[in-house]
């Protein structure tokens, strides 16, 4: 078994982020069984899967399927009448797609955050930068602090193109910046990969001005996404009484794990209900205690002390982080 203190999901070519359990067993021993995996910010209680009728399964995608899940995306998250919606195969897929919305040149993405959008525009092409640019690109959420960017921030630096990726705001929805996708110039992206817990999924949205979303479907091209997903997303997307409770849910898991985490000696908490976020004396020494338990954490390649957790899910779960913490 190979412990060396080289991190998980990392190389010169590699986008470092959360998840990547076979890699941590083949580091750390177990099963897939044994492990209770933290790293991301994926709800692990996910919304309940409705069944899926056979048509979705033995058909090609449908437009009126496609039609029904625009309008429910359209009524759960508020999007203006004067915005247009894509639906593509995650969120991930979206983010790939947008440097071809323009030439090459600079974007702003300020940071610490993940680096999905960064490594996207330098691939074809762009110029990253910490300081704004005509092209910027806002997480809201961040991750991983969980900052918020007010809508006079956003609104002062915006030039040409504004991307707001809302992956983690279905957590706070009085936070979104939905409105602002009825004017040119601004994308918003949503999913149902976190709050939703439907990552395997892979279910994301980008909402803007009609043109742009022209643009966006034409690179994606038909059947961006399948007939199950179709299906699953109007149903959880319908389904605000869920979203609701679910929200009361995880502020309470999110405050239980500060506690446990407060008193092992972390500090400053931050983040989202979805995973919070720490400083530690030596984020790479709780790391590997937590992996030698078979329990996989986030630490991050500019910190040495920051360490993320998602939220445990079962109460043995809840019981084994707390044991070995202590």
């Amino acid at each position: 078994m190979n412990t060396s203190s080289a991190p998980l999901n990392t190389g010169p070519n590699t986008r470092d982020h959360g998840g990547g359990l076979d890699a941590a067993i083949a580091r750390f021993g177990g099963d897939r069984a044994d492990w209770i995996d933290l790293s991301t910010g994926i709800n692990p209680t996910s919304y309940p899967l409705p069944a899926i009728p056979d048509r979705f399964w033995q058909a090609l995608p449908d437009s009126g399927d496609q039609a029904a899940l625009k309008s429910a995306a359209r009524a759960f998250w508020s999007i203006p009448d004067t915005a247009d919606i894509a639906a593509a195969s995650g969120v991930s897929a979206l983010i790939a797609a947008l440097p071809r919305l323009a030439p090459a040149a600079q974007v702003g993405i300020a940071q610490p955050t993940y680096n999905e959008h960064a490594a996207s525009f330098a691939a074809f092409g762009w110029a990253v930068q910490t300081d704004t640019a005509a092209t910027n690109v806002y997480v809201h959420p961040n991750n991983p602090d969980g900052r918020l960017w007010p809508l006079e921030t956003i609104r002062e630096n915006h030039k040409t193109l504004t991307i707001i990726d809302e992956s983690f705001c279905d957590t706070t929805p009085d936070q979104s910046h939905i409105h602002l996708a009825s004017e040119r110039g601004f994308i918003i992206l949503k999913g149902l990969g976190k709050f939703w817990g439907l990552a395997g999924l892979r279910l994301g949205f980008a909402v803007a001005h009609p043109e742009t979303i022209a643009q966006l479907e034409q690179m994606l091209g038909p059947w961006a996404i399948s007939g199950p997903a179709q299906h699953v997303g109007a149903t959880a997307l319908s389904d605000a009484k869920w979203a609701t409770e679910m929200r009361a849910s995880l502020t309470s898991d999110a405050a239980r794990l500060d506690q446990i985490m407060a008193t092992a000696g972390a500090t400053n908490p931050c983040g989202t209900t979805l995973f919070r976020t720490y400083h530690v004396a030596n984020a790479q020494a709780w790391f590997e205690k937590l992996a030698h338990n078979h329990i996989l954490s986030r630490i991050f390649p500019y910190s040495d002390t920051m360490i993320r957790l998602g939220l445990p899910r079962l109460t043995d779960q809840w019981s084994r982080l707390q044991q070995v913490l202590e």
